[in-house]
């Protein structure tokens, strides 16, 4: 038997410099242009250690909703956002991790998306494919 937790990263490297690219994860307007369907009056962010949030993405075939949120455990502003991700109101300990880092590169930022607690892989067309999916629009904004 397995011990281990099941995990997965996902990096980018935008054209972008590290405050925009801090902005798409922070600032409500802009999470609403990169989280597939998910109305701007649905989200809610409170960026602060300890701070809550929550978004609700909609299936836009058949209506049905998919409310998310968690808390946000560590922020470094523009380099490192630590938040567990789930159903808004699972408990911390059982909820699965994210952790994002953004490194500065000149006027490009290498976003590293790192999902503890859940698996996923490049072609599930689940979680994997559907993060990977959300972080190639953030690219085309900066593109």
């Amino acid at each position: 038997m397995s011990t281990s937790v099941p995990e997965f990263f996902i990096t980018r490297t935008l054209n972008a410099r590290q405050e925009l690219v801090w902005r798409a994860w922070t600032v409500e307007k802009e999470l609403a242009s990169w989280l597939p369907s998910t109305p701007l009056e649905t989200i809610s962010f409170d960026v602060r250690k300890g701070g809550r949030y929550r978004y609700t993405m909609v299936n836009i075939k058949t209506g049905e909703e998919y409310p998310t949120g968690g808390v946000f455990l560590d922020v470094v502003p523009f380099e490192r956002l630590v938040f567990t991700w789930g159903y808004p109101d699972d408990p911390i300990e059982k909820s699965p991790v994210v952790t994002l880092t953004l490194t500065a590169h000149g006027d490009s930022t290498e976003m590293i998306f790192h999902l503890r607690g859940f698996a996923g892989h490049p072609g599930d067309q689940y979680v994997y494919d559907g993060w990977s999916d959300a972080l190639d629009k953030i690219m085309k904004k900066y593109t």
